[in-house]
């Protein structure tokens, strides 16, 4: 399974994709950035058109590049984008792979008109661009079942070669109203069971833990900005238990290193924590952000392929015991184990 690093324009450091970097992470194979962020900069949207958005950013050819719609940051804006200038956008960014110039996220608050309504603009947009490079989307929702129907009807979306997923990431969170996370499970099972040719990439969920589950579930790719938030936050990931806070900046709090786990982290193999150790985590400023970051996206790569090594040589169901600790996401990966290995 592919971890996608979703990217900021705001601070690109750390370069991990630089092979001259200190934060170098060799095993990362994608990266994602939102078209959002090229919206609200004109000059710098008509920069990269021209010398595409790989050159711009010095992503190296052997890592795949991906352009987020930045469908959420519209719809919580209250407004729809210029398809034109998106495809013209695409065009001469020339990501790897896009969706859809818009897709309209149905939120477990919203009532079940309001759901149809995201479901039909949803799929009049994927019909619209059906013969085109740009994936489609769909969302896990009341409408799933609606979606997985009409592009199995529909031959030039049946064709696709990849779908894309979302809608997840606030139903994971257990925001009010909403999909029970059995659903959820069900949900993506369903998705995978009827599209058996299709890549397909859930949209942020790129967790130590949601990683399990997307692997179980047979997702190709997962994007996460999550190593990059969780940084900036003085938060760093630990394999297979969860988030631990290394540095004390403004308001954020959370649970602390144990003994224990500060012994596992002087023995980490991340980069950051070779070069700069366990006061390099806990630095302020951009150097303890970089650290924290590299560190984190390292335990994603890490995780997932463990994950793989382990379910290719059938020892998943006994490893993950062992590995994952207390975690409100361990029930449903025991419920996936006990149904499909």
């Amino acid at each position: 399974m592919q971890i996608v690093a979703g990217i900021s324009l705001k601070g690109i450091k750390p370069c991990v994709w630089d092979k001259n970097s200190p934060y170098y992470l060799p095993h990362l194979q994608a990266v994602m950035v939102s078209y959002a962020k090229f919206y609200q900069r004109p000059v710098l949207r008509r920069k990269v058109m021209e010398q595409s958005l790989r050159k711009y950013l010095g992503i190296p050819e052997e890592v795949k590049l991906y352009l987020d719609n930045g469908a959420f940051y519209f719809i919580s804006r209250g407004g729809e984008i210029s398809t034109n200038d998106y495809e013209e956008f695409v065009q001469g960014a020339k990501p790897d792979w896009c969706p859809i110039p818009q897709d309209f996220i149905p939120t477990p608050k919203m009532s079940l008109s309001q759901q149809k309504q995201c479901f039909n603009l949803t799929m009049k947009m994927n019909i619209a661009y059906k013969d085109s490079q740009f994936i489609p989307v769909i969302h896990i929702s009341n409408f799933l079942e609606d979606y997985v129907r009409k592009i199995n009807k529909n031959k030039a979306l049946r064709q696709k070669k990849g779908i894309a997923l979302g809608g997840i990431v606030p139903n994971l969170l257990r925001a009010p109203k909403a999909i029970p996370h059995k659903k959820i499970l069900d949900s993506i099972r369903y998705v995978r069971e009827n599209f058996k040719e299709q890549k397909l990439h859930i949209f942020g969920i790129g967790g130590t833990s949601t990683l399990h589950i997307a692997a179980l579930l047979g997702i190709n790719s997962v994007d996460s900005s999550g190593w990059r938030n969780r940084a900036a936050r003085g938060i760093i990931q630990l394999p297979g238990t969860g988030e631990r806070i290394v540095a004390e900046l403004g308001k954020w709090r959370g649970r602390k290193l144990s003994q224990q786990e500060i012994k596992k982290l002087e023995e980490c193999q991340c980069p950051a924590c070779k070069n700069y150790g366990i006061k390099g985590l806990q630095q302020s400023g951009s150097i303890g952000f970089w650290n924290r970051a590299t560190h984190n996206l390292w335990i994603l790569l890490e995780e997932a392929r463990l994950i793989e090594e382990h379910l290719v040589a059938g020892t998943y169901k006994d490893w993950y015991l062992t590995h994952l600790d207390n975690t409100i996401y361990r029930p449903l990966i025991e419920q996936i184990v006990l149904m499909s290995l």
